[in-house]
This record gives C-alpha cells, sequence and structure tokens, in this order.
C-alpha cells in the first residue's frame, strides 16, 4: 500500500508564504509517474475539496478560489509533488492533503494543516 506523508504547514498571517511536499516514498516510479496527482483541503465543518492537480507531464490545473496564489509542481526523480502558496487568506485555512486525481492511488494521508491568522 502506497503512503503519502505530507508536511510544510504551519501558521503564517494573512499574505504569507507556505510550501507544502507530499512525498510518496514507496511507490514505484513506473506507476507513481504518469500519475496525475493533485492537493486537496478540507476546512472544520466542510467538505474536502479539490485545490490543485498536476498531469505527468506537468499539465496543471487550479480552484478558482486559489489561481495567481498557488502553484502546484512535482519532482518525479524524488516522488514528490509540492504547493507553493502565497497571498494566503484566511480562507485558505484548511488541512491539506495530496492524492492522485481521480481519488484512488493511495488511502488519505494525516494531511498538513494550514492557518492563516488574520
Amino acid at each position: 500500500q502506497v503512503r503519502l506523508v505530507e508536511s510544510g504547514g504551519g501558521l503564517v498571517e494573512a499574505g504569507g508564504s507556505l510550501r507544502l511536499a507530499c512525498k510518496a516514498p514507496r511507490a514505484i516510479t513506473s506507476v507513481f509517474n504518469p500519475m496525475t496527482m493533485a492537493w486537496y483541503r478540507q476546512a472544520p465543518g466542510k467538505q474536502r475539496d479539490l485545490v490543485a492537480s498536476i498531469t505527468s507531464r506537468s499539465s496543471t490545473n487550479y480552484a478558482d478560489s486559489v489561481k495567481g496564489r498557488f502553484t502546484i509542481s512535482r519532482d518525479n526523480s524524488r516522488k514528490t509533488i509540492y504547493l507553493q502558496m502565497n497571498s494566503l487568506k484566511s480562507e485558505d485555512t484548511a488541512v491539506y492533503y495530496c492524492n492522485s486525481l481521480p481519488i484512488g492511488y493511495s488511502d488519505w494521508g494525516q494531511g498538513t494543516q494550514v492557518t492563516v491568522s488574520s
């Protein structure tokens, strides 16, 4: 079973930046590399939403709420997905998770908490 490990969250003031990482240390390269991967987030009391996705060829898509502020990238040699988050807002506060798109590559990891103070 592939395990996804998210990291990089924390407490930041509005307008600040964070860079999240999602590692798949046990992933099989031939399976991981062609896969579209994504970041999701879940705020308290809300459903888990798709934030950004990246294909094997690094084509990206973003939720309207984060366009122009977040950047997703991947390093297949490290089996890692990144999410650079700039100009953070209080509404970005959530637990951030990674997984495939569509979901199913792995069980959900523990996520990483992002808290933006206003």
